[in-house]
């Protein structure tokens, strides 16, 4: 009788040891959020960016988002993306870099020339500014919309489709402008748009591009080439030109 109680007290004892909490391991939000962490650590300042709220942004905003579920294993990557239609999402080195010589502060008024996917739309509403941004490409124009105002960007990033060449002169002027396609000459709309002591950032060129800083003075425009760079062409009027 007391050897068939020991081995029942055995056999509750390890029923009791498996039905107890399991070690979890981190949930898929913690996993990308330290994916974050490690890409601006490692990627971004390391490679010079220095801006707090740059910084804070693209450690806050979830790339991920932006991407096509076929690319979500990359997303913290510093690479180019595509996001379909030809077109992809920049590399987070490059999207912080814009940013930060965009030299924006909040309640700032921002045009961005080339939605794509939203990202850098994203990353600048982080910092506190608002953001018109005009993308070409119908589809990307929604989709971005679409996934701007799922994660609660919608009341500082106001998107619509069109060509960007010309601007948005009724907003205008802005204290910063991005281009994220390259043209083969910067579109002196934008220049025009543009107000003084603010900057233009764009990538210029054909086969060759480089990134530049654009800023407007009381007397002109000064010009500065930053790094060679190669994004997809800006398409509509831009090629016309």
């Amino acid at each position: 009788m007391r050897r068939a109680v020991w081995v029942a007290l055995l056999v509750i004892g390890a029923c009791s040891q498996k039905s107890g909490p399991a070690h979890a391991g981190p949930s898929e939000t913690e996993s990308r959020e330290q994916e974050r962490l490690h890409m601006v650590s490692r990627q971004i300042e390391a490679r010079g960016v220095r801006d707090a709220r740059v910084l804070q942004a693209m450690r806050k905003v979830p790339r991920h988002r932006f991407v096509p579920g076929s690319q979500r294993g990359h997303a913290y990557a510093d690479r180019p993306l595509p996001i379909g239609h030809q077109q992809t999402i920049s590399q987070p080195y490059i999207v912080a870099l814009m940013s930060e010589l965009a030299a924006v502060k909040p309640g700032d008024t921002v045009l961005e020339v080339g939605t794509g996917s939203g990202y850098q739309a994203a990353v600048l509403a982080e910092m506190g500014v608002k953001v018109l941004s005009i993308e070409i490409i119908e589809p990307l124009a929604k989709h971005a919309k679409a996934t701007l105002s799922e994660l609660g960007y919608a009341k500082m990033v106001e998107v619509r489709h069109g060509d960007g060449y010309s601007g948005w002169p009724e907003h205008a002027p802005f204290d910063a402008i991005i281009v994220t396609a390259a043209p083969p000459k910067i579109p002196e709309p934008l220049k025009q748009q543009l107000d003084v002591g603010g900057h233009l950032v764009i990538p210029v060129g054909k086969h060759y591009q480089s990134l530049l800083r654009v800023t407007r003075t009381k007397k002109g425009f000064r010009e500065e080439s930053v790094i060679p760079v190669r994004f997809v062409p800006m398409t509509g009027k831009a090629q016309e030109r």
